[in-house]
């Protein structure tokens, strides 16, 4: 692999974790310039000096002072607060890591992406909250944006021979998650500690619950949309519970592609840290023999409706898709602080989606707007709903 620099936003977070373990697994290859983290002082301060980072930078600005002392006379600079996120963020860099999760990776994604490099995007939220924002600065930056979801990441090495307009349709596939096979009587009486239990991923909490919920793949599904430029219609969830092959491609001949690998996030990463080549990492390799079979059926959105929300969203455009993710993430917090059950998160959401619309956003601040009006009418129905 050619020497690159990178920048990893969202450093102490699973997928920043993945991430520094394959930089130290690349060695010489890699040069690290800045590291974000959000509130882990402790490992942040670790990861700069074992990497020798330029800068590191956490988000929560009142744990400066102690990141300066952690970073005393190493020689990396260190800098708190969201303006130095975003001012780091945009250094100049071969390759960014964007995995700041939720509506705060918008504005530093945006300002990496404005180097017209590399961005590998684990940030959902980039293109599901402000998709024709972050494409459009990609277009006019003239850099190159690489997919690190497993299912995206997947669908992309599957369209290795880039003929696009050969695909019929794509197929994202899911775990199913804690909750696959349970009844709606059990998920209304699911606590948060049950639906944490992700049965093949190791993730942080917004995602296992994301991932309960399926609004992780409805998310997805919108992604999906925006990076392979596809139509709602075009994109198809499959539930496959071992979470072996993590997405494949229906092309207009019959053939079906698939990309399969172990559930382990660092053989994405790594496949975007080293594109358009390929790295060693120590990922456990997968063994077909020792599964015997694979299973697929399709997804309940009876159960699930996040699914049936997304695909609305991608119908309905404009705000709608920022609407339904920042409703979310406010239903999330509210079921992990146990204020409203399992079911509710669903529920919350598809009442702001009803109550604010899908009203028209041409740039970042009305991205910002409509994430904020959605956080404000979420946050008044999760009351109403533990009241």
């Amino acid at each position: 692999m050619v020497m690159k620099t990178v920048n990893i936003l969202g450093c102490t977070g699973s997928i920043g974790c993945s991430t520094v373990d394959l930089v130290r697994q690349a060695g010489a290859d890699v040069s690290v310039r800045v590291l974000v983290g959000g509130r882990n002082v402790a490992a942040l301060a670790e990861q700069a000096l074992s990497l020798r980072a330029e800068i590191a930078v956490i988000a929560d600005e009142g744990a400066l002072s102690e990141l300066r002392e952690r970073l005393a006379g190493s020689g990396v600079e260190a800098a708190g607060g969201r303006a130095a996120v975003i001012e780091a963020a945009g250094r100049e860099v071969d390759w960014t890591m964007a995995a700041i999760t939720g509506a705060a990776g918008l504005e530093p994604t945006l300002a990496a992406i404005r180097n017209g490099k590399t961005v590998a995007l684990a940030n959902k939220e980039a293109l599901v909250c402000a998709g024709d924002v972050m494409l459009r600065a990609i277009r006019d930056a003239g850099a190159t944006l690489l997919p690190v979801d497993s299912e995206h990441n997947a669908v992309f090495q599957a369209m290795a021979d880039r003929q696009t307009d050969q695909v019929e349709k794509i197929i994202l596939t899911a775990s199913g998650g804690p909750f696959r096979s349970a009844t709606l009587e059990t998920m209304e009486a699911a606590t948060a500690a049950q639906a944490l239990k992700h049965p093949t991923w190791t993730m942080g909490a917004k995602i296992s619950i994301d991932s309960a919920t399926m609004f992780n793949k409805g998310l997805e599904v919108i992604e999906a949309a925006r990076i392979f430029d596809l139509t709602e219609d075009r994109i198809d969830v499959l539930v496959h519970p071992q979470s072996v092959v993590h997405s494949l491609v229906q092309y207009t001949d019959g053939s079906l592609i698939a990309q399969l690998g172990s559930a382990d996030m660092r053989i994405p990463i790594a496949h975007c840290l080293a594109w358009p080549r390929r790295m060693a990492t120590n990922s456990p390799r997968l063994d077909l023999a020792e599964y015997g079979s694979l299973t697929f059926e399709a997804p309940d959105e009876v159960r699930f409706p996040a699914l049936r929300l997304a695909r609305r969203a991608l119908r309905e455009g404009g705000a709608s898709s920022a609407i339904l993710s920042a409703a979310n993430e406010i239903a999330v917090e509210a079921f992990l602080a146990g204020q409203i059950g399992f079911l509710d998160i669903a529920r919350v959401v598809e009442k702001v989606m009803d109550a604010l619309g899908a009203p028209p956003i041409d740039d970042l601040d009305a991205v910002l707007h409509w994430d904020a009006e959605a956080r404000r009418a979420a946050s008044t129905r999760t009351i109403q709903r533990a009241a």
